[in-house]
């Protein structure tokens, strides 16, 4: 039995975030979907009040507990991605579904969750022994948004 579960609130729209994460990534799924026993206060009895899902592996349960409550960048999913390829199909999913780019990686989906989109290079990069390819590869993260494999390595390498 799973001992932690990670509980995402959303306004009514639990159902479609979890569908939406179960299409978009691997070892993800939507795995049950609960109906209020009665009214609540952001719903009616008989309304989907939860959600079981997973993403990535990670068991979520999705609350439909209204508008109370937002996302913010306090919580976040981070996808570590082999290749660019990767990278663009997860970022592309997550932004062209009406979701928004941040900065270093990160955007939001368009129920407000954050995720970073990280390719497992930048990581390697970013905490390498060679403190000076490091910096060098921190310092062209800081300026994009979907992070460019070949430029990081560019960086690190310190080809300009």
């Amino acid at each position: 039995m799973v001992r932690n579960v990670i509980c995402l609130w959303y306004d009514g729209t639990a159902e479609e975030a979890a569908r939406f994460y179960a299409q978009t990534f691997p070892d993800s799924a939507m795995t049950a979907v609960h109906r209020a026993p009665g009214d609540y206060p952001a719903g009616k009895e008989g309304q989907v009040l939860t959600v079981e899902f997973t993403v990535l592996g990670i068991p979520c349960l999705g609350l439909n507990g209204g508008p109370a409550f937002k996302h913010s960048e306090a919580f976040s999913f981070q996808v570590i991605t082999e290749d660019q390829a990767e990278t663009d199909r997860y970022w592309n999913a997550i932004v062209d579904n009406g979701g928004a780019e941040s900065d270093c990686g990160w955007c939001k989906d368009r129920w407000g969750l954050s995720w970073q989109i990280t390719p497992r290079v930048l990581l390697e990069a970013t905490t390498s022994h060679d403190q000076a390819a490091a910096k060098r590869a921190f310092d062209a993260m800081m300026h994009m948004q979907k992070i460019d494999i070949a430029a990081i390595e560019a960086a690190r390498d310190g080809v300009s």
